[in-house]
């Protein structure tokens, strides 16, 4: 359990707690001296040494082990790459639909998982949505619909819209009874708690560094089960998804024994300085430590809200990080908080609120505060009201 003094330390490196309440790590993380002297440093070389690549790639290759050894996985099962939307249309460029066309994944999903594999349906894939109940996609409703038909089944942790985290072990169980595959978006998530892609059985794991992992834009990695790196060939590819990208052959396709197939350009090395000190400083708090703080904002705040009547579209029992309350004009009341330097999101009718490391018991008092100055913009359980688009 971090103590005060150790969670006050870690605040102090985020400049932007001098002045502001930050809970919108859901949407971007804070900035840490960390990461910026990251950047700065990949600034200088490049003053210095004008075109330092064997350097940068020391770095590229840096923090390729790094997320490895985070979500438990081999560096050759983990691929580099610009954005969670280039990982995933890598994947969906290197699967067939003619013998398994169906793509099953629930109405919870990012935009981007429904847009990637929707542009599929050119070559053959079909889609199907699971709706949800209220706000839960139980895994009994993957059982209904996943058969020897799907291929896939993209899978997000946490929805972005009310923090409902899926039962992954069950999906994944599931799927893979049927001889499906499963890709894993953690995005919402991954930071915050320890994560084991093989524990948990997974085919393919897609995650930014935006968010709980602490750094930018620009950068995402994506893990591809070893077994399955030598049977998939994406048709998305580049120079650096080649075994062999310094030979220049232009006439040569021989893509990479690794799960670096799945990439494709130059490598985004200013956004790789920020990822590595990112996810540098969260494995020097430790992320069983991390994990428990959350979960302890979060239930704070769960209880409070309760105490105040209102409606939690997350359920009760979250661990965290997103917490997301129902408001009439969830725009509205995200400004109020701004005029008061606390800085939240929306999606909808949610007002978004997360929690992370640097996140302390007095946030959520504030928070708290907040609220009951807009309870006339919040929804109460059991309240029939018209909300604002």
């Amino acid at each position: 359990m971090l103590t005060e003094v150790q969670i006050n330390e870690i605040r102090s490196r985020f400049p932007i707690f001098r002045n502001k309440i930050y809970l919108n790590s859901c949407s971007q993380g804070a900035l840490s001296e960390e990461v910026q002297a990251a950047l700065a440093d990949h600034l200088q070389s490049w003053h210095e040494d004008g075109s330092p690549w064997d350097a940068w790639i020391e770095k590229y290759e840096e923090v390729r082990e790094r997320v490895a050894r985070f979500i438990g996985a081999s560096a050759d099962e983990v691929a580099v790459v610009p954005s969670a939307s280039a990982g995933i249309n890598s994947v969906a460029s290197s699967l067939g639909f003619a013998e398994r066309p169906k793509v099953v994944m629930g109405e919870f999903e990012f935009p981007t998982m429904g847009h990637a594999w929707l542009a599929q349906a050119p070559r053959g894939a079909q889609i199907e949505f699971i709706a949800a109940q209220g706000e839960r996609i139980e895994a009994s409703a993957y059982a209904e619909v996943v058969d020897e038909r799907t291929v896939i089944v993209p899978l997000t942790h946490v929805c972005f819209k009310n923090g409902f985290r899926s039962d992954v072990s069950a999906v994944t169980r599931i799927a893979h009874a049927k001889g499906a595959l499963v890709m894993l978006d953690d995005y919402q998530d991954c930071g915050t708690r320890p994560v084991n892609v093989k524990a948990l059985d997974l085919d393919f794991y897609v995650v930014g560094t935006l968010k709980y992992l602490l750094a930018c834009s620009g950068v995402a990695f994506l893990y591809v089960r070893q077994s399955l790196v030598g049977s998939l060939a994406p048709t998305i590819s580049g120079w650096f998804a080649q075994r062999q990208p310094f030979a220049f052959d232009v006439k040569l396709l021989d893509q990479s024994p690794s799960a670096r197939r799945f990439e494709a350009g130059t490598p985004p090395i200013p956004n790789i300085y920020a990822a590595n000190a990112g996810i540098a400083l969260l494995q020097g708090v430790g992320l069983e430590e991390v994990a428990q703080h959350v979960r302890t904002l979060t239930q704070a705040l769960i209880h409070g809200a309760r105490g105040l009547g209102i409606r939690i579209k997350t359920p009760l029992d979250s661990v965290g990080p997103l917490v997301v309350l129902q408001s009439s004009d969830a725009e509205k009341v995200m400004a109020r908080f701004a005029e008061q330097n606390i800085v939240v999101s929306r999606r909808q009718d949610g007002l978004r609120i997360s929690f992370h490391v640097y996140n302390t018991f007095q946030d959520v008092d504030q928070v708290l505060a907040a609220l009951r100055e807009s309870a006339d913009l919040m929804v109460r359980e059991g309240q029939s009201v018209q909300v604002a688009p």
